[in-house]
């Protein structure tokens, strides 16, 4: 489980083509310390396992399921990338419970620059959006983020400072793509009560 507090800014430094998979090679001196096989390490929101770590960069496999479902599938040599290591029991939670398990993409709609924040607002998939409430809880390429105003096919986020410099949302630009992750309790409740108004039925 991550937390959605991003812990670098790391980097695509080799990607190789495996048919229907996909090789990435990252450096992240701050996650990859004490990281061995097997090691899960959170890219953009995507939860990878570690398969190779040597000093500060680490190898993981995507499979093709995951490159159709995110951005990943996007990235090439010289990308930035948000990077989180798992949350340790016992730790406090930062942000909100982030599986690292992307149910979408989006996109990069508009930027608005302030003073000291900024506003983003990002594309969101119609089968996503009755997870999306003002003031909820979402993550956006591994960040979590708070909801400033949820639309039937966008949202907005506003940005600090610290967030703009230490995330990629400080580089992406307006068509760019970004993961998305919606908050596990709404699908969790949404499912329940299906499950609970579906026996009531059959009564």
């Amino acid at each position: 489980m991550f937390t959605g507090i991003v812990e670098e800014l790391g980097e695509v430094t080799a990607v190789e083509d495996l048919g229907d998979a996909a090789r990435f090679r990252l450096r992240g001196p701050v996650v990859t310390d004490g990281a061995k096989h097997g090691d899960s390490i959170a890219v953009n929101g995507v939860c990878l396992t570690v398969v190779e770590h040597e000093g500060d960069e680490f190898t993981a496999d995507v499979m093709a399921e995951t490159l159709v479902r995110s951005s990943l599938r996007t990235l090439t040599v010289g990308s930035r990338v948000n990077l989180e290591r798992p949350t340790a029991v016992g730790a406090r939670l930062g942000g909100h419970i982030v599986q690292g398990h992307v149910d979408g993409t989006g996109e990069v709609l508009e930027r608005k620059p302030s003073e000291n924040w900024e506003i983003v607002k990002i594309s969101l998939p119609a089968d996503l959006a009755r997870y999306v409430v003002e003031k909820g809880s979402i993550t956006v390429d591994g960040i979590s983020l708070t909801v400033v105003e949820a639309g039937p096919d966008h949202f907005t986020v506003s940005l600090i400072p610290t967030t703009l410099a230490l995330t990629t949302l400080g580089l992406k630009q307006p068509g760019d793509p970004v993961n998305l992750e919606v908050d596990i309790v709404a699908k969790y409740v949404e499912r329940l009560l299906a499950t609970t108004t579906g026996q009531g039925a059959a009564k």
